[in-house]
């Protein structure tokens, strides 16, 4: 068992983190560099053989210290002169290796790329995966790491998360910052490496206020997991469908964009959203996507609507690509009128669909041109029946996108908890089979938002469906990736994406991340065993 040292924190008045929902797994290893050229493992699970001591017995300190650099081949002590030769005979990508930081190399692990999982090495330099037939008599591993067969996947990606550990993104705005570092450093011990901040339903002053604070923001062990842009949920909604939100904060857009400007202001959604979920039967909102889409260069959701399923094809047609929750605030499926859910069936999400790295649909809809089409499922066995999930599965494989939707209760022990103007129940929900934990709204049995983990919805769809362990961790990382157009650098470990990594076991639980390169474990990301930030 690793040991973490703990970090002193002042004292919070907030509830503590339960480091039982950050799944922090005791057997982390404790991994350090001693020296550019020459690293140091330790761990009692990912360790080479144990190092004799000084009368030849094994040493009670297991340690593999690398070699230095062959030679012939560059490393951060090459002279200034040898390493400018060095660099004029290479190619650009050559190059940046040469001059750039240490370069570590995975071994002995079983790696998920191109949707399978295969024995394989990961090199990665600088916050990237490189490739490492570019080495090739250039560079040297500073550092490598034994995986001990573990699987290695990318970091989990959460597009919908609206708090976490007794924060939320909406009603924290005095101390909004306080708040995306506590739930990005906390989700990032649970494995998500990057994520969408999610607001709920608000007052226009409410967005202009919190929207700047929640932009893009990389992961690092200080910022945690890395920011993607806001998920804006609402207030564009159907008041039929509100679910946890509130009613009075709801509106239509019966002035087109200049209804959405005042709500947000453009340049909020231009700069720092990466998407919005909108019900595209209120006035004004069918007509808007278009625009939206085109000035603000951000992805349209559907969701908390009771859209017949021809102006949900209208506005997947018009540009709307993602479902938000599928199942969850929006019209039952019937058989005569599907709604919302009938998308999942249009031939754009299905044969006639081809998606290059980045998600974006090179092989469109001979009629429509429309894309296809991505749906969120949230896999805690509460929000969405199992057999609901594997029917959706079943119908549409590659656009699952598992979401927590998670709240501020999420990491907090049972309870009543005041969060913003809702008072939740924390605790067993005795009406569902295995009694899952939930939040429910205080005295209802309405559900307040999920309190599950992304690692958890991944096990759960696993189960539910039956699919694959490459289809069920896609769901979570390439999947979401796709959606927002980034496929390139995140949600995949092929060459020149960062380094977010998670290792796993064969029953998926997350032994140690990685996030840009770095590994996040309590001590690192600034996190002590009493859970505070």
């Amino acid at each position: 068992m690793a040991v973490i040292n703990s970090v002193a924190a002042d004292a919070h008045s907030r509830p503590a983190i339960s480091l039982e929902a950050i799944k922090i797994v005791t057997g982390m290893a404790a991994i350090s560099v001693s020296a550019p050229a020459r690293a140091v493992v330790q761990d009692p699970s990912m360790q080479p053989p144990t190092s004799p001591g000084k009368d030849g017995a094994p040493s009670s300190r297991r340690l593999f210290s690398l070699p230095d650099p062959p030679s012939g081949l560059a490393s951060p002590s090459t002279s200034p002169t040898r390493l400018v030769r060095m660099l004029s005979a290479r190619s650009i990508e050559q190059q940046a290796i040469i001059a750039g930081g240490p370069i570590t190399q995975i071994h002995n692990c079983r790696v998920l790329r191109n949707h399978k999982i295969e024995s394989d090495d990961i090199w990665f330099q600088d916050g990237r995966i490189i490739n490492p037939t570019s080495l090739y008599g250039l560079r040297s591993p500073d550092a490598r790491i034994d995986a001990r067969g573990l699987i290695v996947a990318p970091g989990l990606i959460d597009v919908q998360l609206n708090g976490a550990f007794g924060y939320d993104f909406s009603f924290n705005q005095s101390d909004i910052d306080t708040c995306l570092n506590v739930v990005s450093r906390g989700v990032l011990l649970q494995g998500c490496t990057s994520f969408c901040p999610t607001t709920v339903s608000s007052m226009s002053e409410t967005y202009h206020g919190v929207l700047p604070h929640l932009g893009k923001r990389p992961g690092s062990l200080k910022n945690g997991a890395e920011s993607l842009g806001a998920h804006v949920e609402g207030p564009f909604m159907n008041p039929k469908k509100k679910g946890a939100h509130e009613v009075a904060c709801l509106r239509t857009a019966a002035n087109g964009l200049a209804d959405f400007d005042e709500c947000y202001g453009l340049d909020n959604l231009r700069n720092y959203v990466a998407y919005m979920t909108v019900a595209p039967e209120v006035d004004g909102v069918l007509e808007a996507i278009p625009q939206l889409i085109s000035k603000c260069q951000i992805g349209i959701s559907l969701g908390h609507s009771v859209a017949t399923n021809e102006v949900a094809r209208q506005a997947h047609e018009g540009g709307a690509k993602m479902v938000t929750h599928l199942f969850n605030a929006m019209t039952d499926f019937h058989h005569r009128d599907p709604g919302i859910v009938g998308l999942l069936s249009m031939p754009s999400s299905s044969e006639c669909v081809k998606l290059d790295a980045n998600g974006v649909n090179v092989q469109q809809h001979a009629s429509t041109g429309a894309s296809t089409v991505f749906y969120g499922l949230i896999c805690d066995g509460i929000h969405v029946h199992p057999n609901a999930v594997k029917i959706a599965y079943n119908s549409h494989p590659t656009g699952a996108i598992l979401v927590t939707d998670a709240m501020g209760a999420m990491g907090l022990p049972d309870g009543q908890y005041k969060l913003g103007n809702m008072s939740v129940d924390v605790g067993p929900k005795s009406d569902t089979k295995g009694n899952p934990r939930a939040a429910v709204i205080q005295g209802t049995n309405t559900l307040a938002g999920s309190i599950v983990t992304l690692i958890e919805c991944v096990r759960n769809f696993k189960e539910f469906t039956q699919c694959s362990t490459v289809e069920a961790l896609e769901a979570a990382t390439l999947r979401p990736a796709q959606m927002l157009g980034i496929a390139h650098r995140k949600g995949t470990l092929d060459f020149g994406a960062d380094a977010d990594m998670i290792f796993l076991s064969d029953d998926l639980d997350i032994q140690h991340i990685f996030v840009r390169g770095e590994l996040a474990t309590p001590a690192t990301v600034g996190l002590d065993f009493h859970g505070s930030i």
